[in-house]
């Protein structure tokens, strides 16, 4: 199978270790298969043996004891501990690196994916199904087939003792594979799908524990309640058609596999009879009988496991396969320095080609060191806009020039290196602050957040706190207020330093003494850098060296504060509105 392939793509690199482990697991599984021999000539030739006296089966029943506890007391604990351990390591190894590559693939997809997919769906790939297909490791290419090894030897030492007894044995076995494959091709679609109904609940869960605030500020815990319920019940419904299917296969596979015991009880019984088969050769044949049909029916969990984590396979490479939507061209090249001059010609720009374009033929021409300022209503297009610069987006027509050359001709990396960004949400992770600011630069100094920090006006408040920069902000920083995440996204940009600023709303949650401390840094950090800003407290902008105004994706004034006042068009009435409020 396909699917099977590219797993063992990760498997490859153990390639030696499976194979110590599963002559390990031989001589494991071996050692069993000595004691109904042992037990044969326990009974046969020292039981009832009529020619060694008392002593001498005394002697012999010593001896054989003795080789018995050395095989399966000294020798056979620490062969099971080594298999156990090698087994468990190699499937950690191949799930350690099945989920790096995953994160590194998770880090490529674009903002589209992320916009169209929920968290915890992604999550459930990268966890609980890579933890499903740890079991084909283990049980795929290490038990199967010490549980195969196991049937063909006894197989080998049944045929010894007895030709017509071992036919006797083995003929269930094509009703064990005719079940088995009968089975379990239904077993792989009804996995699959408890797989998805699961992933859907966790979705479902990560979305709401995210926006609990929401839920507990309307007062909604009981119609979440049903929503949870809806979803839960869904996946009780999967995992109960999964379960119901199951217990079918047990019931049939065991029904088959405990027949063949049976049969061998009776014919050896009757072979015994009639003188045919000694008592020792009827009680190792019926020890042998669990021997075989053991490692049969451990097959049976094995293939539920089997498919289980095949099933997980399906889901996590249909993860993998999901496209770029932004890559590097093969000639891309490492942008290395940067002047500052950047155009956007007749650029337009569509989330779908099934919709309306959010952006339709924008032209601005942005010369080195300007600060360049985009308002207008919520929903005109401006953070659109400005995503485009660092490629979160490629533009559906026209192009973007970075000093005069197609930013498309940059790799993505080097290009947003270039370019630091305060988004109007700003994310902290849950970390400390330390970490946070480390964000703009992951190898800087005490010294150098301390100083981000001071020029972002945040340095005050954060000393203020139980641990100093050692503080743990919480998941998404819920334990700061708005201000104060947004003083810290800025920290970081003073950090990284670039020659390209965006500031989407970079002050939309300040007071307005903070804001002000800001905007001064702001002017001093922007010195000498092309720097955008998208703002919609006017107030903030009339420094700018243009004002774009945008509306329902399209330029509509462009210019200086002075100039566009003096128009008297879009942006006059804008600021007069704002005038009037304050």
């Amino acid at each position: 199978m396909k699917i099977i392939k590219r797993y063992l793509m990760f498997v490859k690199p153990y390639r030696k270790q499976i194979v110590f482990t599963i002559f390990i697991g031989l001589l494991k599984f071996s050692i069993p298969l000595l004691f109904p021999l042992a037990m044969m000539y326990v009974i046969d030739d020292i039981l009832l043996n009529e020619q060694l006296i008392q002593d001498e089966k005394m002697t012999q029943l010593y001896w054989i004891m003795a080789g018995l506890f050395l095989l399966f007391v000294v020798l056979r604990p620490p062969i099971e501990y080594y298999r156990q351990y090698f087994a468990q390591w190699i499937g950690s190894k191949v799930l350690y690196d099945i989920r790096d590559h995953l994160f590194a693939h998770i880090q490529r997809l674009s903002l589209r994916f992320y916009a169209n997919r929920k968290v915890g769906e992604i999550i459930s790939r990268v966890i609980h199904d890579v933890e499903q297909t740890k079991n084909f490791v283990i049980t795929g290419l290490m038990n199967i087939w010490l549980d195969l090894a196991t049937v063909v030897i006894a197989i080998i030492i049944m045929l010894s003792l007895n030709v017509w007894l071992t036919v006797v044995a083995i003929c269930m076995f094509p009703f064990y594979m005719f079940s088995i494959k009968f089975f379990y091709q239904r077993l792989r679609q009804l996995t699959r799908q408890r797989s998805q109904a699961l992933a859907e609940v966790q979705g479902h869960l990560h979305e709401r524990i995210q926006g609990m605030n929401v839920i507990r500020s309307f007062a909604n815990e009981p119609y979440e309640q049903e929503q949870f319920a809806k979803r839960n019940q869904h996946f009780l419904g999967k995992a109960l058609d999964h379960t119901r299917w199951n217990a079918k296969t047990f019931a049939v596979v065991n029904t088959v596999t405990d027949i063949a015991p049976l049969l061998v009880l009776f014919v050896s019984a009757m072979f015994v009879l009639q003188g045919q088969v000694e008592i020792g050769v009827m009680s190792a044949f019926v020890l042998y009988m669990e021997r075989l049909y053991g490692p049969l029916r451990r097959l049976v969990n094995s293939s539920t496991t089997l498919t289980q984590s095949i099933a997980s396979m399906d889901r996590v490479f249909e993860f993998l396969d999901e496209s770029y939507d932004i890559v590097d061209r093969e000639d891309a090249e490492g942008l290395t320095s940067v002047k500052g001059d950047v155009t956007f010609e007749k650029v337009s720009f569509a989330y779908d080609t099934a919709t309306e374009p959010v952006l339709k033929d924008v032209s601005i021409d942005i010369q080195a060191g300007q600060t360049v300022a985009l308002v207008g209503m919520s929903g005109g297009g401006k953070s659109t806009l400005i995503s485009l610069l660092p490629r979160f987006y490629d533009v559906t027509a026209g192009k973007i020039l970075l000093d005069g050359s197609d930013i498309r001709k940059w790799t993505v990396r080097s290009l947003r290196d270039k370019i630091g960004m305060v988004l109007q949400d700003p994310i902290l992770f849950s970390d400390s602050i330390a970490e946070n600011i480390r964000v703009g630069q992951p190898d800087a100094s005490e010294e150098e957040v301390i100083r981000a920090a001071k020029a972002a006006n945040a340095h005050d408040f954060i000393c203020e706190l139980p641990y100093g920069y050692e503080t743990e902000v919480g998941e998404r920083g819920v334990k700061l207020s708005g201000g104060q995440k947004q003083r810290i996204a800025i920290a970081r940009v003073f950090l990284k330093n670039p020659p390209l600023l965006v500031f989407d709303e970079a002050t939309s949650a300040l007071d307005l003494e903070s804001e002000q401390l800001i905007r001064m840094t702001l002017d001093e950090l922007a010195k000498n850098r092309t720097t955008f800003i998208v703002a919609h407290r006017l107030s903030t902008i009339t420094h700018a060296d243009q004002i774009v105004v945008v509306e329902h994706g399209q330029i509509v004034e462009q210019g200086t504060h002075e100039q566009l006042m003096a128009s008297k068009g879009a942006y006059y009435n804008l600021y007069s509105v704002q005038m009037l409020d304050k």
